[in-house]
Parts: structure tokens; C-alpha cells; sequence
């Protein structure tokens, strides 16, 4: 991954976040964990692997997107739908031009793109505390996991990444938090690569889509 480019896309929307909404002088670390730590639960979410309780366990890597013009209807004119329930009925329908009356726009990967949220937020803890180096991750490192596995399966990889990552804020001496945020970066790349098979290439992409996305949504108020 070009994580030089990253963190310079990332550092850009942090700062774009803290000048336009008036967040200059303030800590944010405490917030930034708290998101961070609440992505990776939605992440193992879509994940599902746990959910042994579940007949379904497979990960949600496939969902339709909903066509934004018609709002999965199919018809441009289905704000009369409401119409026709109230008897005034005969609504015209209007093929969406956008969908061609499908009602999608094809589809989306949600695993991967809670992943590429949880990468946002490991990417600023990384640039306030000045950990960048951290986050370099060898192949071979990588390779062990291939051969090697988790210890405890993904869900035992899953929570000593979470142990490390809250030992990044909570252990004592910088040099040890540094180590704990290196572990847990290691282990959140494992998971996303050998786990669950994702390519570096993939989940630099889906960064920078959703880089954008949260410029977009900046720019419209949210």
C-alpha cells in the first residue's frame, strides 16, 4: 500500500475536519480511539465469523447498492406511490434513467468498506502521535500469519489486536505504546489480508473511495 500518500490524504481531512468545525487546540486522540475501536466492531459485524449462535457465518462481501434517483423503486416517480395508498391511485411510472428500472446500481463490498473505515482512524492515531513508522509492515511478516494462522482463530486474532490497541493508549512509556500500536496494525492488516483475503491493492482503493466520501460528506454538512 502507498501509505505515504495515505497519510498525506488522511492528514488532509483531519485538518479539514478540525478548521471547519472549530476543533483547533482540542485533544481529539480520546474521540479518534473511541472511533476507531467502535469501526472495528462494526467491521467484525459484517465479518460475522463469531456469530456462532447463527446459521449464517458467512461475511457480508456482496450487498446491492440502492439507486439514489429513485430510491430502489425503479420508477423517478415514485413520490406518488404515497398518493396512490391515500386512493388517489394511477401514479405514472417513470423508468429510472439512472438504473434502468432495477432499482440498483450495482454492488458494494461492506466488509471491505468498514475495513477501509477502520483504517481512517488508525491512520490519525498514527499522524497525532507520530507513529507513522509503525505502521510499515513487512511481506514476510505477513507470510508467518499465512503459514502460522491465528492462535485462537480470527476471533483470538480479532481481540489481542483490540488488547494492543487499547495498551497503545493505556500502557505506560511511549516506546511501549508505540510497540502495542505496531502489534495492533499488524494484526488488523493480517486479518483483513490473510483472513479474509483481501489484496493491499483492494484495500488501498476502498481508502481512498471512502476518502472521498468523507470529503463529500464535509463539504454537504454532515
Amino acid at each position: 500500500m502507498k501509505l505515504k500518500k495515505m497519510f498525506k490524504m488522511q492528514a488532509e481531512l483531519d485538518n479539514r475536519i478540525i478548521r471547519e468545525k472549530g476543533l483547533e487546540g482540542q485533544d481529539l486522540l480520546p474521540n479518534t480511539y473511541v472511533a476507531l475501536i467502535t469501526e472495528l466492531g462494526e467491521f467484525a459485524n459484517e465479518g460475522r465469523w463469531f456469530k456462532h449462535w447463527s446459521d449464517n457465518q458467512k461475511p457480508c462481501t456482496e450487498k446491492e447498492i440502492e439507486c439514489s434517483l429513485c430510491m430502489g423503486t425503479g420508477d423517478e416517480n415514485y413520490e406518488m406511490i404515497a398518493e396512490d395508498a391515500e386512493g388517489n391511485g394511477g401514479h405514472e411510472f417513470i423508468e429510472c434513467e439512472d438504473c434502468n428500472g432495477e432499482g440498483t446500481e450495482g454492488t458494494k463490498n461492506p466488509l471491505l468498506e468498514e475495513y477501509a473505515d477502520c483504517i481512517h482512524f488508525f491512520l490519525s492515531i498514527a499522524i497525532k502521535k507520530g507513529w507513522k513508522e509503525a505502521l510499515n509492515v513487512s511481506e514476510e511478516a505477513i507470510e508467518d500469519f499465512k503459514e502460522e494462522g491465528f492462535e485462537g482463530g480470527l476471533s483470538g486474532a480479532f481481540l489481542e489486536m483490540q488488547w494492543s490497541l487499547l495498551n497503545s493508549r493505556m500502557f505506560k512509556g511511549e516506546e511501549n505504546k508505540k510497540q502495542h500500536f505496531r502489534v495492533a496494525w499488524g494484526l488488523f492488516l493480517a486479518i483483513g489480508i490473510v483472513g479474509f483475503g483481501f489484496t493491499p491493492e483492494q484495500i488501498e482503493d476502498e481508502y481512498m473511495k471512502k476518502n472521498a466520501v468523507n470529503h463529500k460528506r464535509q463539504q454537504e454538512g454532515y
